[in-house]
């Protein structure tokens, strides 16, 4: 089963686990709606498909010097702009392959100041048939 990261942190608010406010969109229109619910300065705009790799990939539409997935926007005005160039493009990382994914929707959250950044997956091990939970700095 693959959710996606806005989908994963509703399940972990339901158990109590602090997460930043966001708000999936599907439009622009939504992602600016969205922006405008959370109190700011800072936002982030992420792009959502099931792969990693998503802040470090590249977008083909809109050529090599573009920003990734996954980006910090300063204004509401920003969160528009990313979203119009984000929604509909084709998101390639490392774990999509060349062909990449299309981003349907992006989940605009509220921008925290990071000191020191984790990755944590959890799966199910099909062969024991055990949770597995994967954690990392990169």
């Amino acid at each position: 089963m693959n959710i996606h990261e806005y989908q994963a942190k509703e399940l972990l608010a339901k158990f109590g686990v602090g997460i930043p406010a966001g708000h999936p969109a599907l439009t622009v229109e939504e992602a600016v709606a969205g922006a405008k619910q959370l109190p700011g300065p800072l936002y982030v705009v992420k792009a959502q498909i099931h792969a990693g790799g998503r802040g470090k990939g590249k977008f083909k539409e809109l050529g090599p010097d573009a920003k990734g997935g996954v980006r910090l926007a300063k204004s509401v005005e920003e969160v528009e702009a990313n979203a119009r160039e984000m929604l509909g493009n084709t998101l390639v990382t490392v774990q999509t392959g060349e062909s990449g994914k299309q981003v349907n929707r992006l989940y605009v959250t509220d921008g925290v100041d990071i000191a020191k950044e984790y990755y944590l997956s959890m799966l199910v091990d099909r062969g024991s048939g055990r949770i597995a939970i994967i954690a990392s700095t990169e």
